[in-house]
């Protein structure tokens, strides 16, 4: 079993407010959700509103399949156009891992 961790770091565009923040990050999380059936939540700058940082989790059988999930995870964000995508950090866990 294989375990990714990804860290997104985003600036927002036009946002002044905590609640236009939540209103631009919660579309985004639940794309990637639902299109690559990952684990995510907005996992910090929670007291910023033009930034966000999202975490997305993927497990599979075969670690060149979390990273083919992750990478597209990584596009979906680098590719929207109210996002601008700071910095990209990644982590795999393996069976040789303990």
């Amino acid at each position: 079993m294989f375990v990714g961790a990804l860290e997104l770091d985003v600036l927002l565009g036009d946002v002044h407010s905590l609640k236009e923040k939540r209103s631009a990050v919660r579309p985004v999380v639940a794309e990637l959700r639902k299109r690559f059936d990952v684990a995510v939540a907005e996992a910090g700058h929670l007291d910023l509103h033009r930034r966000a940082l999202i975490g997305v989790a993927a497990v599979a059988a075969e670690s060149g399949h979390v990273g083919e999930v992750l990478d597209a995870c990584e596009r979906l964000v680098a590719g929207r156009p109210e996002l601008e995508l700071l910095s990209a950090r990644r982590r795999l866990l393996g069976p040789e891992d303990d």
